[in-house]
């Protein structure tokens, strides 16, 4: 049997932290299917290819953000079902989450394919990477149905407090695509393209997997054939829960799309230092994004039990765990950013990594921030607060990190580290917005108690 975690009873670092670090190396793992196409790329071909990489990665990134998101409706509910106690609705919330994701897959796939070229262009890539990046996305949009199910299938194992089965996929899957990518890049030279028929590949591999483990084991809830279906009320509560964390996800993602725009405009070495540096973080922000996604879960299971002051606490050891490693990725960011950089790209491009290096500079500020706003964003989730969580995401999107990119890009001269400071600028604008709300809903609670001991006493 799928071993089923429950959060609302017993310690809470523990198995907060044993929670989070399967998580931590499955998004570790997932983030290594870009991150491997970027190094391997870099290696063998040249900035151009690099540059195609780094901008097509980042519109995929968007694909993903829109699912993982919606994911987190199925994570809530189905964690707050069993916090209930409640196994048979569990089922038909998962069998719900498949119909809409399907769906889902099937419309991104159209939409990715159809827009590849005119999405490419908007993003102001280098002429010279133009036709690598097109082809890139359109061979990983072809594997857009696999992330939908990779995806739909982990946050289902989350919600039941398991992140062992989704590290396992997506190791197997790493690994393969690591192969592939050597093969197709560095043997076949088939560059950008390569790196995407290897990552989709390593994709399907990851869904397959997972399939066979739930054939094998049972479920701690039933799930019949007769629960697939397009139910309007159910796959309306995931939507409800998990839509307004997409949105947020894929405004933030354009947000970075837009900063990729802008820096691609100062020439191919910079777009190419960036890219590599973006890589990098996607690395640097893996411990507080664990974080968040085990809070959602932990927080989801004692809000269904009743136990508000678990989740308060959870949210504080979660920050401190988070804060101790951001410490420490902060330090090696920030001081030495360009072994971090050479990682991605050989000895003969030198001008990359001193760009990449310039630009992680900020976020190695970041790495404090975030260990902060990742936890906040987690408890909100997993409270069912997701409008919230959209409002501040955008706010700190749009209205702060796009705005001083842009600003910090004009002055002269350009300056990497300058425009990198709109990231930790936003986290700060959002850290505050969430305590006020945090300090808001603490309020409401406490004056809904005090109304209970009146009616009581009256």
């Amino acid at each position: 049997m799928i071993r089923e975690q429950n959060f609302s009873k017993g310690p809470i670092f523990g198995p907060l932290v044993r929670f989070a670090l399967p998580i931590l190396l499955a998004l570790f793992l997932q983030t290594m299917y870009g991150a491997v196409d970027m190094m391997v790329v870099g290696q063998f071909a040249t900035a151009a290819d690099v540059s195609a990489v780094s901008t097509a990665s980042w519109l995929m990134q968007l694909v993903t953000s829109l699912v993982v998101g919606i994911a987190v409706g199925t994570t809530v509910l189905l964690g707050r079902k069993l916090g209930e106690g409640n196994a048979a609705e569990s089922g038909k919330i998962v069998g719900a989450s498949i119909a809409l994701f399907g769906f889902l897959g099937i419309a991104l796939t159209v939409a990715m394919e159809l827009l590849a070229v005119p999405l490419v262009k908007l993003m102001q890539t280098p002429p010279e990477a133009v036709g690598a990046a097109v082809a890139y996305m359109r061979i990983c949009s072809a594997g857009t149905v696999f992330i939908v199910a990779y995806n739909v299938l982990g946050s289902v194992f989350r919600g039941i407090g398991n992140s062992r089965i989704p590290l396992m996929a997506v190791a197997f899957a790493c690994v393969f695509n690591i192969a592939g990518d050597y093969l197709l890049v560095g043997v076949f030279k088939m560059a950008a393209a390569g790196a995407a028929i290897a990552t989709v590949a390593a994709q399907a591999l990851s869904v397959l997997l997972s399939l066979l483990i739930i054939r094998r084991q049972k479920l701690p809830f039933a799930l019949c054939k007769s629960d697939v279906k397009a139910d309007p009320a159910r796959m309306g509560a995931v939507l409800r829960l998990g839509f307004p964390i997409a949105l947020q996800d894929v405004l933030v993602g354009i947000s970075f799309l837009a900063i990729t725009a802008i820096v691609n405009t100062l020439g191919v070495t910079i777009s190419a230092g960036v890219g590599v540096a973006e890589k990098l973080c996607g690395f640097i922000m893996l411990v507080p994004s664990a974080f968040s996604q085990a809070m959602s879960a932990f927080v989801a299971q004692n809000m269904g039990a009743k136990e508000p002051g678990r989740a308060r606490r959870g949210l504080v050891y979660g920050i401190a765990a988070s804060l101790a490693v951001g410490v420490v990725m902060g330090y090696f960011t920030f001081f030495h950013g360009n072994l971090l950089a050479g990682i991605f790209v050989s000895g003969k491009d030198p001008a990359v990594i001193a760009a990449a290096a310039e630009y992680l500079k900020a976020y190695a500020i970041d790495c404090l921030f975030v260990s902060f706003l990742f936890c906040l964003i987690g408890y909100f989730n997993g409270c069912g607060k997701t409008t919230f969580v959209m409002l501040q995401g955008i706010i700190g999107a749009f209205g702060v990190r796009v705005p001083v990119s842009f600003f910090m890009s004009k002055r002269s001269p350009v300056s990497l580290f300058h425009i990198g400071l709109a990231t930790p600028c936003s986290s700060v604008v959002q850290i505050l917005l969430c305590g006020a709300y945090f300090l808001l809903l603490a309020h409401a609670a406490k004056q809904d108690t005090w109304d209970m001991e009146k009616r009581q006493s009256a």
